[in-house]
């Protein structure tokens, strides 16, 4: 908030837990520093009643906050939060608390891309990541139509786009990694099984590639100097990015396709992918 500012032209709407939202106020401050400082008395869903407890286990998070620009203002400034359901016993499989920023392509070209790396490794130092990322996205803020095939082979012509957020699931990659990125942050397990960041710095030799250690035995490996979107019309397959991919490949998360309804054929996320598109994209820096 302080990097991007509070008022209409950046953020200022709060939801919380899906709401429906209100506007930043000290009142809704302090809701929302209670929401987050709150967690001793409330930590697992079986400390709520029964209807907040059927709340955490619908919504799939045990609290969660959302800034915006407002209603009907997708201006792309937004700030997201969502803690994991810390269940008791631990489930076998892991589960994830999200912390997702945006800024729009207007915020990068006024500050250039070493301001938004400054705030990136800011905000990365405050949190005991498992992995993380900063870079070019698609962010969508309704699905495609079947019909949008020119927008879908626009999207998948540039690599270095992330077009992840369209699948919705993150919450279900765990400890792995959600691909290769302008900006890549790497802490434990995945770092450790690769033998530390200077093990992970021999196997990088990219000129364009910086790897520098972070506290708390994390890492973040930079592909240049600013995001790249590659061109794969003009053969720019971006090989820095695919040198990283191919180190990272076993750690790298499944793919996962939540499928949507079509009368024709099936289709897959917010981008009506194909089954091969999909696969495709997700395979890009490995092919």
């Amino acid at each position: 908030m302080h990097a991007v500012g509070e008022g209409p032209r950046s953020i200022n709407l709060v939801h919380y837990n899906y709401s429906e939202g209100s506007r930043l106020t000290p009142e809704e401050w302090r809701s929302v520093r209670g929401l987050l400082e709150n967690t001793k008395r409330w930590s697992f869903p079986d400390d709520y009643d029964d209807s907040e407890q059927r709340g955490i286990e619908k919504r799939g998070f045990e609290r969660g906050l959302l800034f915006t620009g407002g209603h009907g203002n997708p201006n792309g400034y937004q700030l997201e939060y969502r803690a994991r359901i810390p269940w008791r016993p631990a489930p076998e499989e892991t589960f994830v608390s999200l912390l997702t920023a945006t800024l729009p392509i207007e915020y990068l070209e006024e500050h250039g891309p070493a301001h938004v790396r400054e705030l990136a490794l800011d905000m990365a130092s405050k949190l005991l990541f498992a992995s993380g990322h900063a870079g070019l996205a698609l962010h969508l803020y309704q699905g495609l139509q079947v019909s949008d095939d020119a927008f879908r082979a626009e999207a998948l012509r540039y690599p270095g786009i992330d077009l992840r957020a369209a699948w919705h699931h993150e919450k279900w990659m765990g400890h792995r990694v959600d691909g290769v990125h302008w900006l890549n942050f790497l802490g434990p397990p995945v770092l450790t099984q690769l033998g530390g960041a200077t093990a992970l710095r021999s196997r990088l030799h990219s000129t364009e590639t910086t790897l520098v250690e972070l506290a708390e035995d994390r890492a973040v490996v930079s592909l240049g100097e600013r995001p790249d979107a590659g061109d794969l019309t003009t053969g720019k397959t971006l090989p820095t990015y695919r040198e990283l991919a191919q180190v990272l490949e076993p750690w790298l998360e499944p793919l996962f396709l939540p499928r949507t309804t079509s009368i024709e054929q099936p289709r897959y996320t917010s981008l009506r992918f194909t089954e091969d598109e999909a696969r495709r994209w997700w395979r890009r820096f490995l092919d």
